[in-house]
């Protein structure tokens, strides 16, 4: 069977899961290469102790690397990086304390992340890992305390997105410009939960640099991960990195990988199965901006230009645009100039040894003696943390990924983001500017790409016979509960009114469960019933309440057209099923079309829906619909009442 490049990593690193190649929807067990965890690994570690893990599986696979709120030095944020390296020194874990980089520039440079390789992170931004031809996705913290304790945690497969690249940038557009405006073009959930695989002519034109602002920012457009072929690019690129870490005593890139990388790259089957193919011309991609407070929504420099919008803080910052290449060519716009009156331009390297390559090139110097405020290598005011942030009534322009309405500071304030060129160019001119305006002239203006867009339609699922668990039902029936609404929210699920509210019973949880959507629903939905959502359900925050409380109420599961993976994840880490089943949701939509289209919330129609585990079928009136087989790692999670529950029993602590 024709496999995608994400199939063939997870078949790669499969250590339960069904014995055939692997396909889209497949929920599996994996053996992560390494696993990240930042700041965060306070917490992962009380997650850990709590579960009663004595040891680390394997503690080459677990990396710290301390960058989220370094510029904090209260006693309490101290403590807890001193507990963090006494816990990795103890279990003989690679520890980055602060001021060393980014956790993601430290995993790619310091050799953890290698192509075909399978890396995760407790952070949304392991999808940068995809560039070098990884596999790089995010993990939740009781994953990632599954990982310490057992080497493996589970996932399930996601469907591929093909993006296929044409000519070459032009016009002073850089990688940044390429994400920014996919991110604006193709806003419609396109590739919600997808894995993007970049191919075509113009992946090979696009530096090391620009790939790794690419595939980190696949974060912002939805996808769980973006992956970049490994060529000649990737290949100078850890080669460099090879001699680096030959002088640092390191192993970690061999000669005989190189030679098995450029000898057999990984690449996907030509008859591959892909959910959908976009098709973008470099060549037509001219600067843009993101914003304000959406990636989603983007602007041209040229209009921007026009606009002249005033600007009081500028930023170089973060995993996405500051690395050397950023810098020099950020050092070139402003070198000469002076940072305008009133604008505070901020600057950090991604890692230390970034800025040390910076200082030796000039660049660094050239920003500094344009008046740019220097900022630790770490993540800062990108996250809201340390100097510099937003203030009320601010508009700010940045060279990092996000720019959600209050996430770098006040919700007042606006953000938006663009290249590093653009953002030092702007805090020179005092106004979002590009560097063509700084010569006297202006920035270029190009059409928008045209949308070329297609959604290949999905093969059918065969029924397929799966072994069933003790204590996992053979079939269920229930009575029927239809919500129709695409992008149910976490919020709507179970409000942000008992969130924060510790101490609910679960009875108290069933009572208030689809409140702020259906004040009707618990009140109207019994033991037993069978939820059918529409696209997306669970999107939104991470409250694992959102999942609990319909288990609380009684439902026996939830059948959606897709799930948010937060969502999904949450839900079997507490040990209830969740199954998307596309066509189902398709059928009903059309059966119940003017309750769809009506104001109708929760549609209880009297039917019976009969899902058959041991053939992957659900049963509607005189219609069966296939889904992905649950086989034995999500039945396990059942079984066992969740990944904790799991957990102990592969470590032989539950009782």
């Amino acid at each position: 069977m024709s496999q995608t490049v994400v199939e063939k990593i997870a078949q790669a690193h499969m250590v339960e899961g069904p014995n055939r190649p692997l396909r889209t929807g497949d929920v599996i067990s994996l053996r992560p290469r390494h696993i990240l965890t930042h700041d965060n690994t306070a917490a992962v570690m009380e997650k850990f102790k709590s579960i009663g893990a004595g040891r680390v599986h394997d503690p080459k696979q677990p990396v710290f690397a301390m960058d989220h709120d370094i510029q904090n030095e209260s006693e309490a944020n101290l403590a807890k990086y001193a507990a963090i390296k006494d816990f990795a020194s103890s279990h003989g874990i690679d520890f980055y304390p602060p001021g060393t980089g980014i956790g993601h520039q430290v995993m790619v440079s310091m050799g953890y992340v290698l192509p075909g390789s399978l890396v995760v992170a407790s952070d949304s931004h392991a999808n940068m890992y995809g560039a070098v031809g990884a596999l790089g996705t995010p993990v939740v913290r009781t994953d990632a305390a599954a990982v310490w304790a057992t080497g493996e945690f589970w996932w399930q497969i996601p469907r591929t997105v093909e993006v296929i690249l044409d000519g070459e940038l032009t016009g002073g557009a850089t990688g940044k410009d390429v994400i920014i405006t996919l991110c604006g073009l193709y806003n419609q959930g396109e590739v919600l939960n997808a894995v993007i695989e970049f191919k075509g002519p113009g992946v090979k034109t696009l530096s090391m640099d620009e790939r790794f602002s690419i595939s980190n920012m696949t974060t912002e457009w939805g996808a769980l991960a973006g992956w970049f072929p490994s060529d000649s690019v990737t290949l100078a690129y850890l080669q460099r990195r090879r001699a680096v870490l030959e002088s640092l005593g390191s192993d970690r890139i061999g000669a005989e990988d190189l030679e098995g990388w450029e000898a057999a790259p990984l690449e996907p089957d030509t008859d591959a199965v892909y959910a959908a193919r976009i098709r973008l011309d470099l060549a037509q991609v001219s600067p843009h901006l993101a914003g304000p407070d959406s990636v989603q929504v983007m602007q041209s420099l040229a209009s921007m230009e026009e606009n002249g919008l005033p600007i009081n803080k500028a930023y170089l910052v973060s995993c996405v645009n500051s690395r050397l290449e950023d810098l020099e060519a950020a050092a070139e716009v402003i070198r000469g100039n002076k940072v305008a009156d009133g604008v505070d331009l901020y600057v950090a390297a991604a890692s230390a040894e970034i800025q040390e390559a910076a200082e030796s090139s000039g660049a660094w110097e050239a920003l500094v003696d344009a008046g740019a405020h220097i900022l630790p290598p770490g993540c800062g005011p990108c996250i809201g943390l340390g100097t510099g942030l937003l203030e009320d009534g601010e508009v700010g322009i940045s060279a990092t990924n996000r720019n959600f309405k209050g996430r770098m500071g006040s919700r007042s304030a606006q953000a938006y983001l663009a290249s590093p060129e653009v953002v030092v160019a702007s805090a020179v001119a005092g106004r979002v500017a590009g560097p063509d305006v700084l010569k006297g002239g202006s920035s270029p203006s190009k059409p928008l790409p045209a949308l070329d867009y297609h959604e290949y339609e999905a093969p059918t699922r065969e029924a397929e016979l799966v072994e069933i668990l003790d204590g996992f039902p053979t079939a269920v029936s229930g009575r029927l509960v239809f919500t129709p609404a695409d992008n149910l929210n976490t919020d709507g699920i179970y409000s942000k009114d008992y969130t924060y509210r510790e101490g609910m019973t679960p009875e108290e949880m069933a009572a208030v469960v689809m409140e702020n959507y259906d004040p009707s629903f618990a009140s109207s939905t019994g033991e037993g019933d069978i939820l059918v959502g529409g696209w997306n359900f669970g999107t939104g925050s991470s409250r694992e309440q959102a999942a609990t409380a319909l288990k609380a109420r009684g439902i026996a599961l939830v059948l959606a057209g897709s799930f948010s993976q937060t969502y999904l994840r949450n839900a079997y880490n507490n040990g209830f099923v969740c199954i998307a089943c596309p066509e189902l949701v398709t059928r009903l939509k059309e059966v119940f079309r003017e309750d769809v289209e009506g104001d109708t919330l929760t549609l209880i129609p009297g039917d019976t829906l009969d899902v058959d585990f041991s053939r992957g079928l659900v049963q509607f009136r005189e219609e069966a619909f296939a889904f992905p087989p649950l086989g034995s790692v999500p039945q396990g999670l059942v079984v066992s009442g969740g990944s904790e529950n799991l957990i102990r029993m592969k470590l032989g602590l539950a009782e």
